[in-house]
C-alpha cells in the first residue's frame, strides 16, 4: 500500500520549521484551496473528514479562520465566506461535487495575493494532483506571493510527472513547505494539516507543541525543531 515517503515528510517538517512566525496576536486566517476537477472524486470524501484536524489544531491557540475555495468544470472558482467552524466547513465541504475541467492553479494564487495585500490573509493550503497550465506563469504568480510573505503549504496527491515537478517550486518559490500523499494515506495528512493549522495560529512554538502532543508524521516535527 502507498503511503506518504518518510523522506518527503522530513522535508517538509524541515522547510516548516523554519518558517517565521504568522501573525502576532488576533486570530490568523487560511485559505483552504483544493483541485476539484473530475480526477480528484475518488478522494474528496476523505478530504471532507481531514479538515477537522486544522480546528482542533488552532482552538486552543488564539482560533484561526478558514476559507474554502476550489476550482473545478468550465472556468469555475468558488471561495466561501470565513468561518472557524469545523462543522460549518464540513457542510460547505460536503456540498460541492467534482466536475470535469481544467486546473485553474494560477488564477487560485493570484486570488490568494490580492487577499494578502489586504492584509486578509496568513496561510494558504493547497491539494491537488495536477498542473495543465502553463507551468512558467504558475510560477510567476508564486513568485509574487513569496514576495508578499504568503507561504502556501502544497499538498500532492498522486504522481503525475508536472505536478511532481511544479509543486515543490510553488511551496520554494512561496517559502512554504511541500509533501507527497496518496488516498491510502488520510490519517497522516489529517495529522500534517493540523500541523500547518498549529503553525498559522500560534508559529513555531505552537508547531513544537503539536507535534510532541499527536506522535506519527506530527511527531517529525518536534524532532526536526530540536
Amino acid at each position: 500500500m502507498a503511503r506518504i515517503v518518510p523522506s518527503g515528510v522530513d522535508a517538509f517538517v524541515r522547510d516548516v520549521g523554519r518558517l517565521p512566525t504568522t501573525r502576532a496576536g488576533g486570530r490568523s486566517r487560511l485559505l483552504f484551496a483544493m483541485d476539484a476537477t473530475a480526477s480528484r472524486e475518488p478522494t474528496w470524501d476523505h478530504a471532507c473528514t481531514i479538515q477537522g484536524e486544522m480546528f482542533v489544531a488552532a482552538d486552543t491557540l488564539g482560533g484561526l479562520d478558514v476559507r474554502l475555495a476550489f476550482y473545478r468544470g468550465f472556468d469555475e472558482l468558488k471561495v466561501s465566506r470565513w468561518t472557524s467552524d469545523g462543522r460549518e466547513l464540513a457542510r460547505l465541504m460536503s456540498a460541492v461535487r467534482c466536475l470535469a475541467g481544467r486546473t485553474q492553479i494560477g488564477r487560485l494564487l493570484r486570488y490568494a495575493g490580492e487577499q494578502r495585500r489586504e492584509s486578509r490573509l496568513d496561510a494558504v493550503v493547497f491539494v491537488g494532483d495536477c498542473c495543465e497550465e502553463d507551468v512558467d506563469q504558475v510560477g510567476h504568480e508564486a513568485g509574487q506571493l513569496g514576495l508578499l510573505g504568503l507561504p502556501v503549504f502544497v499538498f500532492q496527491e498522486g504522481e503525475d510527472r508536472v505536478a511532481s515537478r511544479l509543486f515543490p517550486q510553488i511551496a520554494k518559490l512561496t517559502r512554504g513547505a511541500y509533501c507527497k500523499f496518496d488516498r491510502n494515506s488520510p490519517d497522516q495528512l489529517r495529522r500534517l494539516l493540523g500541523a500547518v493549522a498549529a503553525y498559522a495560529a500560534g508559529g513555531r512554538e505552537a508547531l513544537l507543541k503539536y507535534g510532541k502532543d499527536n506522535g506519527g508524521p506530527a511527531a517529525l516535527l518536534t524532532r526536526q525543531m530540536k
